[in-house]
């Protein structure tokens, strides 16, 4: 080969060498370019993230700060004695109008250093409306010496108005046989609970209840004859001795997740005790929650009775309705010796501290349980919001109906 034609060779190597080169180059400016391109893109795209975060923080921010304020910050402050927040809100019904009501929830550890015991409640409910009514409730659950002991409390002082419709499903039923009047109540029932096995206790008690009617006020003279207004003329003075056995697995006792409860109490009311008349109640209890596998979600189900004998008078007659048993039915208005109910409830668990709640249920009453009719079941439904306050204690509003009736409820903590 000659010089020449080895130059030629070597300038045509080099040319396509440079184009290459020239190529490749051109590939990696484009490369990063359009990577720079993308780098814009996603930061923009994060910038705007942020700032929708940072804005919705903001409008936010005075909702969180009223809540913090309240107490209802969501959390538990070891250093308390104890932790309380306090939740206001107006309320209205046709038997006390317009009015409002206070919850103050409150958590405390008996003792800080059991690590076992989960945390004891304090729940304070007042209420007071434009036509007279006041009243004040108190729920206490205290867990002793690494969960060995529990204490429990309910009290309550009312007065406040009440609805009667009579005895049993078929004067209840009647929206002509609604009889209002005021009902005075005072009620204290202690109990201490012993463990004795990892899930089951027994426990005794002391039940004390005074009730007493005035302003009975007949609404409509179509009222039935057999509806008995007399048996309100009568003051109530019920004094028992309680008994309490069960089985309880559940993850905690205010807002369970996992668990079951069986619970079977008796309440013996004697004249020896202070009692106006002897008389027996027997409640049996069977709740369960489970995990659905969507997230945080809960089944809840539960089956109840209340079950009385002897000579029970007016106030003492196993109900249904209200803001636990029967969502739906005006408390006070369907009521008789013998109660029985189901619910089942799907809880649904959504970001933050917000849930809601479905469910629906069904409940009988009879004067003996051989007179349960399925031909006078009380149907009820309803849906419900739910706001952590507190760890694992909630703000439930709940919008519930029955046969014929339907009811706005605003607590703390679940129905079941």
């Amino acid at each position: 080969m000659t010089a020449r034609s080895s130059t030629k060779v070597l300038s045509s190597w080099f040319t396509r060498c440079g184009l290459l080169l020239a190529f490749i180059s051109t590939s990696v400016l484009a490369k990063e370019a359009v990577e720079q391109d993308i780098d814009l893109d996603k930061a923009a795209e994060v910038a705007q993230v942020a700032d929708e975060v940072q804005e919705d923080k903001a409008s936010q921010g005075w909702l969180e700060d009223f809540l913090q304020t309240l107490g209802a910050d969501g959390e538990f402050d070891p250093d308390k004695l104890i932790d309380f927040s306090y939740l206001p809100g107006p309320f209205y019904n046709p038997e006390m109008d317009l009015g409002v009501g206070i919850s103050a929830v409150g958590l405390y550890q008996y003792d800080p250093d059991d690590e076992v015991s989960q945390l004891s409640s304090l729940v304070i409910n007042g209420l007071a409306s434009t036509n007279g009514a006041l009243g004040v409730a108190v729920a206490n659950k205290t867990f002793i010496n690494q969960d060995q002991q529990r204490f429990y409390l309910n009290a309550e002082v009312f007065d406040a108005p009440d609805v009667f419709y009579g005895v049993g499903y078929d004067t209840n039923h009647q929206e002509g046989n609604r009889v209002e009047f005021n009902q005075r109540i005072i009620s204290i029932n202690p109990m201490l609970l012993q463990r004795m096995s990892p899930t089951s206790f027994v426990g005794i008690g002391f039940d004390f209840s005074y009730a007493d009617a005035s302003k009975i006020n007949l609404l409509d003279s179509d009222v039935d004859s057999d509806v008995d207004i007399g048996i309100l003329d009568e003051s109530s003075r019920s004094v028992g001795l309680n008994l309490l056995l069960n089985h309880d697995s559940r993850d905690n006792v205010l807002n369970p997740q996992s668990g079951r409860i069986l619970e079977i109490d008796a309440t013996f009311y004697r004249q020896y005790l202070g009692s106006k008349t002897d008389f027996d109640v027997y409640n049996a209890l069977y709740s369960e929650y489970m995990q659905t596998g969507r997230g945080e979600d809960i089944l809840a189900w539960q089956v109840r009775g209340r079950f009385t004998s002897g000579d029970v008078p007016w106030d003492q007659l196993s109900k249904a309705g209200g803001g636990d048993l029967l969502r739906g039915y005006t408390s006070g208005r369907y009521r008789d010796k013998q109660m029985l109910m189901t619910q089942v409830e799907y809880r649904l668990n959504l970001p933050g501290r917000h849930g809601m709640v479905f469910w629906g249920g069904a409940g009988v009453i009879a004067d003996d349980v051989s007179e349960f009719d399925a031909n006078k079941i009380l149907p009820n439904g309803g849906v419900g919001y739910r706001f952590e306050v507190k760890p694992r204690v909630n703000l439930r509003l709940d919008m519930a109906f029955g046969d014929g009736d339907s009811g706005f409820y605003f607590n703390v903590n679940e129905a079941f």
